[in-house]
């Protein structure tokens, strides 16, 4: 495939495509179509609730796929000892945040399911992090770890319905409503002061992960730590320290994301391009044993940043009358493909079409007309 021909987002789709295969990941496909009760069982774990259904012939209610790990998930299988790495580049139908209508939305991204151990949490946080490269040169991977949060909680004896708010707080950096919050639930200031600290951590990991150790109501479950600092250890080894930070207001919903999770950014986007983490815990409730990790690239995020700027539609228009035969004509275009261009042949100039370089077929000649750099 000669990539000078593709557009900007279609060669980064590419890249990623290409940079999983390179690691054994196999591309998983799916139906445009699922079965509405996979999304209506799971509705929570969906960026949006809003999904396209319809009725088959048979009478069931089948729904435009709003998300691909679902699906990954319901056609994996249980085997202990295997780990099934799998990649996706599908069209997922969403509402859009901006317009609030329904959009046909193209992601790519990876999972790997099964017996998940340190090596696999490894490789799919540098994938993450390869794929931020294959975006823009500078970009940074944002990481936590659920366990160091939700282990404070659950010594500090927060009950479960008042975790959904303190995470929301944690994810905002909103010191004063998490203080606000703690008080009416009646946790005790120096509590309060524990998880408001963590909030505000964030940055290289040796700084962090220093400030971490040196907490002791974090300390009396080390483990999260120490996980997180063997994983960061891991990256910067593999030449990833420059674009690491941990920030503990990268939050997932608890109730299917555990352990480690992260988020992706780009130089010229406003928000995360990319996201993922562990979800073990939608594994259980979707009836599974085995353990999971993965991420999504949101490439609709990325529809400004990697917008072609060329500026017209096609390299060359070829200009041809009656005189010219069905061979030449081919030769000619075929010539000017060989160049890397791409080659619309018309008998007039063509409207509404912007292009670079215009020609004409004489005889056995392309004369360029004009031509714009």
């Amino acid at each position: 495939m000669n990539q000078t021909t593709l557009r900007n987002d279609e060669k980064t789709i590419f890249a990623l495509r290409e940079l999983y295969r390179k690691y054994g990941y196999s591309q998983y496909k799916m139906s445009k179509f699922e079965e509405y009760e996979l999304y209506v069982r799971n509705k929570d774990f969906l960026i949006s609730d809003n999904i396209i259904t319809f009725t088959d012939t048979n009478g069931k209610l089948l729904a435009l796929k709003p998300d691909v790990t679902l699906s990954i998930i319901k056609n994996s299988q249980d085997t202990p000892g295997v780990v099934q790495k799998v990649y996706y580049n599908e069209n997922v139908y969403r509402v859009s945040s901006g317009t609030h209508a329904f959009n046909e939305i193209m992601q790519v991204g990876l999972e790997c399911i099964g017996d998940i151990d340190a090596y696999c949490l490894y490789e799919v946080l540098c994938l993450a992090a390869q794929s931020l490269r294959c975006i823009r040169e500078n970009g940074v991977l944002d990481i936590s770890h659920l366990g160091i949060l939700d282990g404070l909680l659950e010594r500090f004896g927060v009950e479960s319905h008042d975790r959904k708010e303190i995470w929301c707080c944690v994810g905002e950096k909103n010191r004063h409503e998490l203080a606000a919050f703690c008080k009416q639930i009646g946790l005790s200031e120096e509590k309060t002061a524990v998880l408001q600290q963590l909030t505000a951590l964030s940055g290289r990991p040796d700084m962090v992960l220093a400030q971490l150790r040196q907490m002791p109501a974090v300390m009396e479950s080390p483990e999260p730590v120490e996980e997180l600092a063997q994983l960061c250890d891991a990256l910067q080894a593999g030449g990833y320290g420059d674009m690491i930070e941990i920030d503990f207001s990268v939050v997932s919903d608890s109730r299917y994301y555990n352990g480690v999770v992260f988020k992706g950014f780009v130089e010229g986007a406003a928000d995360s391009v990319l996201s993922g983490g562990q979800y073990d815990r939608l594994m259980r409730r979707m009836g599974r044993r085995s353990g999971a990790i993965g991420f999504a690239v949101y490439m609709d995020r990325l529809q400004r940043l990697l917008q072609d700027d060329r500026g017209y539609d096609v390299d060359t228009v070829l200009l041809y009358d009656d005189m010219a035969s069905v061979s030449t004509l081919q030769t000619a275009v075929a010539d000017l493909a060989a160049q890397g261009r791409t080659v619309m042949a018309q008998r007039q100039r063509p409207e509404k079409i912007a292009y670079r370089c215009l020609a004409r077929l004489c005889g056995n000649e392309v004369q360029i007309l004009e031509e714009n750099a």
